[in-house]
């Protein structure tokens, strides 16, 4: 998917929703648990209720490697159902990946050639010959972690080397690396003071924004400092979303929690057009 497809979407359904789709089969209502593939008739409940309010899907591929084959087996089919029933949806392997350049090459045809997803997120830390092998993809995007939502982000990505925080370090360089323009960002939602100086280092890039809800971002700081115009945000909303109930009604209570966000962005949207 191209960048100028996904803003189409973003416009068309007036909303820059990402769900999280991590599935967590202790959390999924029970009656789920007699189906043949638990995992996959949870997900495609939560899509066939929410794709018209969201423009892409994250699958976190931790929940899905957690229950072995099958598990991949879910993931695989969760991925194809999407790309066959709603190729208008981008979609993101959660996936955190990161290694030199020769397994980089296999973990980008993993995903991207196998999979066939859209983009996948990756870790900065190994430097360009770990991130360059996904970026040479046509029309597939790379989301590099570049300011994440968690406590434990303070502990590398906001220090200062040389006078200059480490995560503007990461931004700046991930700018000269071949195929660029393919890149992303995670900038958690629970850092919405640092968007103003991260727009002015990646003033066009999309940025994927986790955080929002559980983990108490706000939506309207986010928008605030971060919208572009071409929006350039993708929020996700994982347990907010998909654990909305724990019962026989967990599709229509996520539709509801789906429809409030979609709302707001709406809302959002429509003050700045």
């Amino acid at each position: 998917m191209t960048t100028q497809q996904l803003v189409t979407e973003i416009h068309t359904k007036k909303s820059f929703l990402c769900i999280g789709l991590d599935v967590d089969l202790d959390k999924i209502p029970p009656h789920l648990l007699k189906e043949e593939d638990p995992i996959f008739a949870f997900n495609k409940a939560i899509i066939d209720a929410t794709h018209h309010l969201c423009v892409a899907y994250k699958p976190n591929t931790a929940f899905y490697e957690a229950y072995g084959i099958k598990g991949w087996m879910s993931l695989q089919k969760t991925i194809k159902y999407l790309n066959n029933n709603y190729p208008e949806i981008f979609t993101i392997a959660d996936a955190k990946r990161g290694d030199i350049g020769n397994t980089s090459s296999m973990y980008a045809k993993a995903f991207f050639n196998d999979l066939a997803f859209d983009s996948v997120t990756v870790a900065p830390y190994m430097g360009k010959d770990s991130i360059e092998p996904f970026l040479a993809f046509k029309n597939k995007h790379t989301i590099l972690l570049a300011l994440t939502s968690n406590e434990g982000a303070f502990d590398f990505q906001t220090k200062k080397i040389n006078q200059k925080e480490v995560y503007k370090t990461v931004l700046e360089t991930s700018k000269t690396w071949k195929n660029s323009e393919n890149l992303m960002y995670v900038v958690g939602g629970t850092k919405a003071e640092y968007l103003k100086e991260i727009r002015k280092i990646v003033p066009n890039s999309f940025l994927l924004v986790p955080g929002i809800g559980a983990q108490g971002g706000d939506l309207e700081d986010v928008c605030k400092y971060g919208l572009t115009d071409n929006v350039g945000l993708l929020i996700n909303s994982s347990r907010g979303i998909i654990y909305a109930s724990n019962d026989k009604d967990f599709a229509k209570a996520s539709l509801d929690k789906a429809t409030e966000i979609q709302t707001q962005m709406s809302t959002i949207l429509n003050k700045v057009s």
